[in-house]
């Protein structure tokens, strides 16, 4: 696999401008990159590719014919549905930026909790038991 790029800074920019202040919005990290977590789902966040967001069908279809952008594919062959790659036109507009970033956050709000892992703790997998062998 290969290693990404940084994301560009004009994006790095955008994005940390545009989440501050959005309420309920967890940074984190993904894969090196900055991202932004809401009810446990990611809306935004980072790539070599520039700024990405997630958007709910419709709105999603409005911003690609709105901006002329395209569906992220992190890698070639691997579209992730959801998320749109935000336009460089868009990057330095904060004000409507944030207001995409709102209809994302609105969207993943929507959508059912994802629950917390705890570090170390992985989900069963269908390779095995998931009873643990030394108490056999």
């Amino acid at each position: 696999m290969s290693t990404w790029k940084p994301a560009p800074e004009a994006a790095a920019a955008a994005f940390t401008n545009a989440i501050a202040g959005l309420e309920g919005v967890e940074p984190r990290k993904m894969f090196g990159y900055s991202c932004a977590f809401a009810n446990g789902h990611m809306l935004a966040g980072l790539h070599e590719l520039g700024m990405i967001i997630r958007l709910p069908e419709g709105e999603r279809g409005q911003f690609i014919q709105q901006f002329g952008a395209r569906l992220f594919e992190p890698m070639p062959g691997r579209v992730m549905r959801e998320y749109v790659v935000v336009p460089a036109t868009l990057l330095a507009a904060t004000d409507e930026l944030r207001a995409w970033l709102n209809k994302s956050l609105r969207y993943v709000n929507s959508l059912p909790p994802k629950s917390k892992r705890g570090p170390g703790k992985r989900q069963a997998t269908s390779r095995g038991s998931s009873t643990n062998k030394r108490d056999a």
